[in-house]
């Protein structure tokens, strides 16, 4: 899961993503980063973790680092959350990129629409709730289509 700074919608989609993964049972895991590297090391944003708490996940260990070109080789996919994230993990990777490895979060709910997932970062409390709801119908569609294979 990619963002700019990996301190707001990253952390939650991680989370969330590997919550659903663990309760259906899967061994895969879910990890996160930025393409700014503005905050790296630092834990996600206090908002996020406080919207995460109320969902029952934790995401104070997490801590944010940036998005590297090994990934594309390390991980099955890279996903991204919007298409800012996009563009600059397409200049990232340089040559290593794989398109068929990058998935644009919001086309898996609404194809071909190259929807962003809004950054609260500037906002209020509100706008991480909004994103948190978001990611969380994302992620179940998302975890539909990795079990089905249909990605």
């Amino acid at each position: 899961m990619v963002c700019l700074g990996n301190i707001c919608r990253s952390p939650l989609a991680q989370a969330i993503l590997q919550h659903k993964i663990n309760a259906v049972g899967l061994p895969w895991q879910v990890h996160s980063a930025g393409t700014n590297g503005l905050h790296n090391g630092q834990a996600p944003h206090p908002l996020s973790q406080q919207v995460a708490a109320l969902h029952g996940l934790t995401i104070s260990h997490q801590v944010s680092r940036r998005i590297t070109m090994a990934d594309m080789q390390h991980y099955d996919y890279i996903v991204v959350l919007a298409n800012d994230v996009l563009n600059d993990v397409k200049h990232i990777m340089g040559n290593t990129y794989n398109a068929d490895k990058v998935l644009l979060l919001l086309n898996i709910l609404h194809p071909g629409t190259n929807q962003d997932v809004p950054d609260p970062y500037y906002g209020g409390i509100a706008g991480y709730y909004k994103v948190y709801n978001i990611l969380d119908e994302a992620c179940n569609a998302l975890l539909t289509k990795l079990i089905s294979h249909s990605i």
